[in-house]
Parts: C-alpha cells; structure tokens; sequence
C-alpha cells in the first residue's frame, strides 16, 4: 500500500519503482524528506588509490539513511599525499585527545581523506601538494562519464539517493575543462544540484557554466562574517542569487546560527531558492558545534515549518560535533536523523 505522495511520485515517474521501493523510509518521514552529507563519516578507513564509495554505502546503510550529499572526494581515489595529510591529522587528533585543554584539532574532512582541489581554500602548497592537485586534475579529466554512472548504479542497488554533489573549492584553482567535468559527474550520479563552500569572487567565475550547463549550484554558508566575500550573511547569498537563476542557497542552519542570523525567519523568505539545508546544532556568536539539541539553532522550529509549509527541502544531517568515546560517525549520523524525526508532529 502505498501513500498519495508515494503514488503520486511513481505516477509522475519522479524515480523508477524498484528504487522508490528499496529506499529507506527514513528519507521521506512525516512529509520531510531526511538524509546525510557523506563528510559526515569523517572515520572511514583511507586506502591509497581508491575511493571511499563501499565505505559511503556500508556507513549509509549502518546509520538507515536513504538520501545524501555525495562529497566529490569520497567518488576519487585517494592519493598518496592525502594518506599523509590523513596520518597527521589523527596525531594531532591524538594528541589533543591526550590534551584536553589544548588547542582543537581536526576540521572538516579530517580522516576522510580531504585534498587539494575540492576541500576548499589551499594556501601555500608544497610540491607534494601540487603534485597531487595536478594528478587529481588528469583523473578528473581523463574519468570517462560512464564510470560515475556506474557509481549510481551501486548506490541505486542499495536503494540510496545522490540528491547533492558537493564539490568543495569548486572554481578557485579548477581549469574550465575541469568546471565542466563537475557538471558532467553531478548529472551522471544523479544529483539535484552540485553543492560548493566557496567564495562570491568564485561565484562570479562560475556563472558562464551554470548558464552553459543550465544545472544549479548551491552555495554552503560558514559563520564568518568579518570577510564580505564569504557566503554567511543573508546578503552574501542575495549577492549570488543575483548573478543567475541557476544560484541557489544550501542553509547550513548550524552555521547560519553561530554567525547570529535567524534560520527560521531566513527559510520563510528564502525557501523557493533553498535546495537543501545542513542541520546540526551550532551556537552564537560562532561557538562550537554540539549534539543535537544542546546549542542555539531552533531545530525544531525549522523542522516543523518544512513539515507544515510541505516544503520540498531535504534536511541534511552533517555530523561536525566531537565524536563520543566508543562512538562511530553512523552510530551518531542515525542519532541526528532520529532528532530530526522527533522534532516532527
């Protein structure tokens, strides 16, 4: 038996019938539809020259999600330099572990294999650095379309949804062949919209493509709003709405929180130009990330305005708070989904 919004999806053959039928049913709950950005499993084994697809599916599986953003470097194979930089950052994790008081370590990406070229800005590059930009560069170009559709075919088999492809970086140091490339390897996986932390300068650079591919680009906000080319302010994005149609806003509702902006009243405003929302509990003033349900973003509140208003925003699950002893990032993945179920009447 099928609900009217099941019925009316397979009638208005949204996505075929098997998948509709294999997808979990935590990514469509009570009207909402709920998933994970796969940067989330921050803990998956690195193995140097290949990607972390298996581990995506094994820890989507794990943690019942049925609906995610795809990380661009969880689809490429891991390099040498990468393995390095993975290695240093679990000593220094390691380290401030045994250093409670000391400084934070880690960041976005750390032991999932982050790199040049997608994991935002680079900085100063050594030649080991360079070197891996330039042979991530080859791949990219010389990886046939065919090969990322047979990625979504794994995920398809195991009843996941690409919605997003978020390719981190994307236009800072990326060759126009290499732009290109992203548009081909979002739409070969599926995706809804290519997904990007990036800067308004950038943004600027990126139009002519989203204008060439007629295929959307949603800019993720952080909470620094010091620097007027970051996406954090509720102007820095009506600045990229701006240059075309094809702009549109991923709401990181944590982030959004801890620059002191109000994400309910943001997605009221915004929703028709709002792709999907990473949800996590930031706190003001650009505090630290925590469990759901311990900061300042009105989880709840922005839930229940999805479910009542029936927008057609994903939430997102990003896992970015520190990781509980003998915990794994599934285990706290399928503790955020479940927060958001609960938030929902």
């Amino acid at each position: 038996m099928y609900t009217r919004r099941e019925f009316g999806m397979i009638m208005g053959a949204a996505m075929p019938l098997a998948a509709l039928l294999r997808r979990p049913v935590e990514s469509d709950y009570k009207g909402v539809r709920l998933g994970a950005i796969t940067y989330s499993f921050n803990d998956m084994p690195n193995v140097a020259g290949q990607d972390h697809v298996d581990n995506v599916i094994q820890d989507c599986q794990a943690a019942g999600v049925g609906l995610i953003e795809l990380m661009n470097n969880h689809v490429e194979p891991v390099s040498d330099y990468q393995m390095q930089q993975a290695a240093a950052r679990a000593a220094r994790m390691a380290a401030a572990a045994a250093n409670p008081g000391g400084a934070a370590a880690g960041g976005r990406g750390a032991g999932a294999a982050g790199g040049a070229g997608g994991r935002g800005g680079r900085g100063v590059m050594n030649p080991d650095a360079l070197k891996a930009r330039d042979e991530l560069r080859e791949w990219r170009l010389l990886t046939p379309t065919s090969h990322f559709q047979d990625i979504k075919k794994k995920f398809d088999d195991a009843g996941i949804v690409v919605y997003a492809y978020c390719v981190n970086g994307m236009g800072d140091d990326f060759t126009p062949q290499e732009i290109d490339k992203c548009f081909e390897q979002a739409q070969a996986l599926g995706a809804a919209t290519i997904s990007t932390s990036t800067t308004l300068d950038v943004a600027q650079k990126l139009v002519t493509f989203v204008e060439k591919h007629q295929y959307p680009i949603a800019f993720h906000g952080h909470a620094n709003i010091t620097d007027p080319n970051q996406f954090a302010t509720p102007e820095s994005f009506a600045k990229a709405m701006a240059m075309s149609k094809y702009f549109k806003i991923n709401l990181d509702i944590g982030h959004f929180t801890g620059a002191n902006f109000d994400a309910v009243t943001f997605l009221q405003a915004n929703h028709q130009n709002i792709t999907h929302m990473h949800v996590k509990d930031g706190t003001h003033n650009n505090g630290p990330i925590m469990p759901d349900g311990q900061g300042d973003t009105p989880i709840k509140a922005v839930m229940q305005l999805l479910q009542k208003e029936k927008y057609p925003i994903p939430a997102i699950a990003e896992f970015e708070y520190k990781m509980p002893e003998g915990s794994s990032s599934p285990k706290e993945v399928a503790r955020m989904v479940q927060y958001m179920k609960d938030c929902l009447v």
